[in-house]
């Protein structure tokens, strides 16, 4: 009993966290069709520049806020400067961001080295609590509640709010849109910066209990898509649940069948697209 619980709590918590990931690309490759490869990038640099910010002050938050700041920064001149020119061109869009996503990595590499490093815990979730029988981290269970608050903000900003209205409108017909007096250039502009700063907010809250070393961008982008397309392009509904359902089959895969760790994971995934080719929550 310990054991299913255990792993059901872990796969909640990366799978919560899977969503603040695939959050970002769901409203990058959902709504603005763009494939963004390096979207795994924003992730690794939001945890590297979380990591510098913690060392200098030791604030969590700041920690946060200074990694949103920068990768959204970043994804506010890739989008403006390279990826506006290339609307609805995936092949330039797929080549461009690979580019991007090598010479990230590199860099990453350059400034803070190859060692595998870790986030410190924030004080007030560095500690245990009991569950039944089992005795769980705080932080773990901090990810899935922080996941889950995000989720109902993005659903409530994206469906009830104005702005969320025009960004649909902007993306269904963007001729009408600029007919309407609707700027869609900085429409696209924000979206972006959301879906960067979303990757970035998550590699800071994964980098306590995954750590940050080179190449987890290429080990946690799959997964990405893969809630995404599960879930449905453009949905934040099926995000969700595409990330509790990756996260938990690829966490029990793991612990249940370590050698076919992949098979567990994409196989379902593949029944799931056959069944329902434009996803769980995607528009048929």
């Amino acid at each position: 009993m310990e054991f299913w619980l255990v792993q059901v709590l872990n796969g909640l918590s990366f799978g919560t966290l899977l969503f603040l990931l695939a959050s970002g690309l769901s409203l990058i490759f959902g709504l603005m069709r763009i494939v963004n490869i390096s979207h795994g990038s924003y992730y690794l640099l939001g945890a590297y520049v979380g990591l510098s910010v913690m060392k200098v002050t030791n604030n969590f938050l700041l920690a946060i806020l200074g990694a949103v700041a920068v990768v959204g920064g970043v994804g506010v001149v890739m989008q403006r400067f390279f990826l506006a020119r290339l609307y609805r061109q995936e092949q330039a869009q797929v080549l461009l961001t690979m580019g991007f996503a090598f010479m990230f990595s590199d860099i990453a590499l350059w400034l803070w080295g190859g060692d595998p490093q870790r986030i410190p815990t924030p004080g007030f979730a560095a500690k245990s609590l009991l569950i039944g029988p089992v005795v769980f981290p705080a932080y773990r269970l901090l990810v899935i509640l922080v996941g889950l608050v995000v989720a109902v903000l993005l659903w409530f900003f994206q469906e009830k709010t104005r702005f969320g209205a025009i960004v649909r409108a902007a993306v269904d017909d963007q001729e009408m849109a600029r007919g309407l007096g609707i700027n869609v250039h900085k429409i696209m502009t924000a979206v972006f910066f959301a879906g960067a700063a979303l990757a970035a907010f998550g590699g800071v809250m994964g980098g306590p209990f995954l750590g940050v070393y080179p190449g987890l961008d290429f080990e946690v982008i799959p997964l990405a898509f893969a809630v995404v397309i599960i879930g449905g392009l453009g949905s934040l509904q099926g995000a969700l649940v595409g990330s509790l359902l990756v996260g938990l089959v690829d966490n029990f895969g793991k612990a249940l069948f370590p050698e076919f760790s992949y098979f567990t994971l994409f196989v379902p995934m593949a029944l799931i697209l056959a069944i329902w080719p434009t996803g769980l929550f995607g528009r048929r």
